[in-house]
């Protein structure tokens, strides 16, 4: 048995424990918006704005919920129908007429700028429409708002004189594939950008969730307005940064919610991996060697502890502990430090998966699921390299089309 090999598990375990003891805490599920406070003396103005392209079949169980928002100041919805071919500003005509005719405008988007990326764009004009709003919530049609939600956040950004409240909505988890990959979507958001982090002032870390992302206009304004992200195809990460940094340096929440729900299914696999592998590669900057660096990684950290931890047990089992010649003391030291890093990876994700309200003997699988990942991320440069850019909505994002 390579001593090299024992010694690098050994690295991973201690990798996993300075993972779990630091790291901002990234496995916690505990960063939620703070309790309610004082309402504000006067509650500001807040516009919705939804880009939608071809969401009419989502849209009946998810703008109501907006739209019924009991929001104790002016509250609006603008709806960007951003080139949608399923008749998706219709339905939301249709949803809102009766009950809250006034309190929704659908726009019609206008063609893409160059330079610009489709959601970006379509953002900018429901930002513009939204006049002179103190808050603009940004939000995708797929998400569903329990009660009060809304006040919620402006109490949060109010409260503490933010720049942007963001909520990282609940995902579906109904099919098989959704509950095996779609919590680990979250555990791995969290890893590359730790809520903490992203919650302390003077931190590095910056990053939202695009499903949920109250916005301060003033802040927005001080930071050059959404035209300085116009190519960003990871708008939320972008936005945050965009905020966090200067010259606006925002102060900036993210968390988690089980009140923003996102009601968009992903039942087979093909679905889940296209909606990773479109942006996977673009988070490592369209760099080789980053992802060279992040698959590697990725194998080492997952992937290797569970293989070291099977191979020592079985060869243990084949050739005993003491037994001269057979590498048992080596095969114990292998086994041992497999499985101390595929334990702590374990308690890493229980409580994400209890978040989810999933069984926490699904935690084991976590190296599985990080290899499929890598796989995903690997397919997403892939992809980009062919020339295919990325995909979504019969949209064809152009691979020269960078951050």
């Amino acid at each position: 048995m390579p001593v090299p090999i024992v010694a690098a598990c050994a690295i991973a375990a201690i990798a996993w424990a300075c993972l779990l003891a630091g790291h901002g805490g990234y496995w916690r599920t505990d960063q939620r918006l703070p309790p309610a406070g004082a309402d504000p003396a006067a509650w500001p103005s807040v516009t919705a704005v939804v880009p939608a392209r071809n969401e009419a079949a989502v849209l009946p169980g998810t703008l109501p919920t907006l739209l019924g928002q009991e929001y104790p100041g002016d509250f609006s919805v603008v709806l960007v129908d951003d080139d949608s071919s399923d008749g998706t500003a219709s339905v939301a005509r249709s949803l809102s007429q009766e009950t809250y005719r006034e309190r929704i405008r659908v726009v019609a988007g206008q063609p893409t700028p160059p330079g610009w990326a489709g959601k970006v764009w379509a953002m900018e004009q429901g930002l513009r429409a939204a006049g002179d709003a103190g808050y603009v919530l940004f939000t995708d049609a797929d998400i569903s708002y329990e009660p009060g939600t809304v006040a919620a956040l402006v109490r949060a950004a109010e409260g503490d004189d933010r720049g942007i409240v963001s909520q990282m909505a609940l995902l579906r988890v109904g099919a098989f594939w959704e509950r095996l990959l779609v919590p680990a979507f979250v555990y791995f958001f969290a890893q590359l950008y730790p809520f903490r982090r992203v919650n302390r002032p003077g931190a590095r870390t910056a990053a939202a969730a695009g499903g949920c992302m109250l916005v301060r206009r003033s802040a927005l304004a001080a930071a050059g307005g959404l035209e300085r992200i116009r190519g960003a195809r990871i708008d939320d990460v972008a936005l945050g940064r965009l905020l966090k940094g200067p010259p606006a340096s925002a102060r900036c929440w993210l968390g988690l919610t089980t009140n923003v729900i996102s009601r968009r299914p992903y039942p087979r696999l093909p679905g889940l991996w296209d909606m990773i592998a479109r942006s996977a590669y673009t988070q490592l900057h369209y760099s080789p060697v980053l992802l060279a660096g992040t698959l590697a990684g990725l194998l080492w950290l997952y992937a290797l502890p569970p293989a070291a931890a099977l191979s020592g047990l079985a060869w243990l089992a084949l050739k005993g502990v003491g037994e001269v010649g057979g590498g048992g003391p080596t095969a114990a030291w292998l086994a041992g430090a497999g499985l101390a890093g595929w334990a702590i990876m374990t308690v890493s994700y229980v409580p994400t998966l209890r978040l989810y309200r999933l069984s926490p003997w699904r935690a084991p699988s976590l190296p599985l699921i990080a290899v499929m990942y890598a796989a995903m991320t690997a397919d997403s440069a892939r992809r980009y390299h062919l020339g295919r850019g990325g995909q979504w909505k019969g949209r064809t994002i152009p691979a020269s089309q960078r951050d």
